[in-house]
């Protein structure tokens, strides 16, 4: 079976030549603006030095954040904030991106002469500074030095190469002590933030040699238990369940033995959100506040159908009733509501979950601000300081949605699907909006 692609109106005829130029053309139009932001972005650091700051030196005050390794200058925290929005990024991703750029422009000047030469793509050099930040400057020198010839062409394994060289010659004591302290980079991440629909998460892990054998044998034998009492799945499948029954403390086997079960029941705290069909058993989709993404509904019930499991069913909360009370306080019934309604921090792209947040009074309570949903936001405390002292204010047009103004007058909509730039296109002959 074949199929047939139009070509893009931006040519004629259907010379396949000709498509492929103007996909080259339009791919160097895109690596050249983005050297162009790169560049931007280095410029609007320099803008935004630690010499900016002014407001006193407290926790709600603006503070200079060291982007990039040493001898790179700080830059004031909420300028990455409002850059980071500006370019539709989360502020995390601001920030990286801002320290690969503030890395590249002081301490790689050679690869940034390549960058500006249009020699080199700014992914690349992205990438580069990513793994100089944590050199010296020497060692960042001399990669630095070895790299910006064939900076457009080296391979990641040659680059860390670079990198394990210049640390041995600059930083010996360095080496040593990332030797001693290798153990620290042990970790166990299970991301449930990347919940896939059929309730799947996916786990990353390094571990000690020896406690890695023992985990690798234990899921061995968790596996060839289930076999044995007849279990159908693969391999794979049953090494996954061997782990989560070792997470809840049991065997693979549900025997009687002697004494109490060497096992715990799961403790399922979930905070499920269904609709009315799917409560009738018409199938769908839930959304679980603890796990990012929706679930099937059929998922949920095999979860807390499972005879070891313990379901705690918590009070339905009205999200549509209008809650007030007197005081500034703001009461655990209020809080939840707030949560259960906006999932996650009100800023523009920040999805740092509600429950983790501060709640904030949209219009200050001392200046007659309600206690009340219409007037509460939850908010993580980098973007309730960006609020509170940085500039940033919003406005609610209804609960749940958001009107952002940014300090250089920039307008994002934040609602349940997501957020919105809004700000009016001005050129420079245009009146102020």
């Amino acid at each position: 079976m074949t199929s047939t692609i139009s070509p893009p109106q931006h040519t004629t005829g259907d010379d396949p030549a000709a498509v492929l130029a103007y996909a080259r053309e339009q791919k160097q139009i895109e690596e050249d603006a983005a050297r162009e932001v790169m560049k931007a972005a280095a410029q609007w650091a320099a803008m935004h030095s630690a010499h900016s700051l002014v407001g006193p030196l407290d926790s709600w005050h603006e503070t200079a954040l060291p982007l990039g390794g040493e001898g790179c200058p700080e830059i004031a925290e909420f300028a990455v904030i409002e850059f980071a929005t500006a370019l539709g990024w989360s502020t995390e991703r601001g920030r990286r991106y801002l320290t690969q750029t503030i890395e590249a422009r002081y301490r790689l000047e050679r690869c940034w002469k390549q960058l500006a030469a249009g020699r080199l793509q700014a992914w690349k050099l992205g990438t580069i500074a990513e793994e100089t930040i944590c050199l010296s400057l020497k060692a960042a020198e001399f990669v630095d030095r070895h790299v910006a010839p064939v900076a457009h062409k080296v391979g990641h394994a040659q680059l860390r190469r670079l990198i394990a060289e210049a640390k041995a010659l600059f930083d010996p004591d360095q080496v040593e002590a990332d030797r001693l302290a290798a153990a620290e980079t042990r970790h166990v991440d299970v991301r449930l933030g990347d919940v896939t629909i059929a309730g799947t998460v996916h786990i990353d892990a390094e571990l000690d040699l020896a406690d890695a054998l023992d985990l690798d044998a234990a899921l061995a034998a968790g596996a060839e238990q289930q076999r044995l009492l007849g279990s159908t799945d693969s391999l794979d499948v049953r090494r996954a369940i061997a782990l989560g029954d070792l997470a809840r403390g049991q065997t693979a086997l549900d025997l009687p033995t002697e004494g109490p079960k060497p096992w715990t029941k799961r403790q399922v705290v979930l905070h499920v959100h269904l609709s009315e069909a799917s409560l009738r058993g018409a199938g769908g989709l839930g959304r679980v506040e603890e796990a990012r993404g929706p679930i099937t509904t059929e998922q949920i019930r095999e979860w807390c159908g499972n005879p070891d499991t313990t379901v705690t069913v918590r009070p339905v909360i009205d999200l549509a009733e209008h809650i007030h009370v007197d005081a500034y306080e703001i009461p655990d019934r209020l809080k939840a509501q707030i949560d259960l309604r906006d999932h996650t921090c009100a800023f523009p792209r920040c999805t740092r979950p509600a429950r983790r947040c501060d709640h904030d009074h949209r219009v200050p309570h001392e200046d007659g601000g309600a206690t009340c949903s219409c007037n509460i936001a939850p908010l993580c405390r980098r973007h309730h300081r960006a609020k509170t002292t940085g500039g940033w204010t919003y406005t609610s047009p209804e609960p749940g949605t958001y009107l952002w103004h940014s300090p250089f007058g920039y307008l994002y909509l934040r609602d349940h699907t997501g957020t919105t730039d809004i700000t009016p296109d001005v050129t420079p002959d245009d009146p102020e909006p």
